[in-house]
């Protein structure tokens, strides 16, 4: 199950759960999709593709809620 990250580990955007927008890894690093776009669609941890990460919605989230800490290291 996918952790879910709460925001860009580049410019600290929230990217809530339940919204599209944000794009991860395989290893599950996480940005937004302006990040995304200037990086190319690269992670820069991995060298990995960055992919449109999936909305969980209603009772998933409830049930599996997102992870509340922060990535994003000013």
């Amino acid at each position: 199950m996918l952790e879910m990250r709460p925001d860009c580990e580049r410019c600290g955007a929230d990217l809530p759960a339940d919204i599209g927008g944000a794009f991860i890894c395989s290893f599950e690093c996480t940005y937004c999709a302006q990040c995304a776009d200037e990086l190319d669609e690269s992670c820069p941890n991995c060298g990995g593709e960055l992919m449109d990460r999936p909305a969980r919605v209603g009772k998933a989230l409830v049930d599996h809620p997102a992870s509340t800490e922060l990535r994003f290291k000013a």
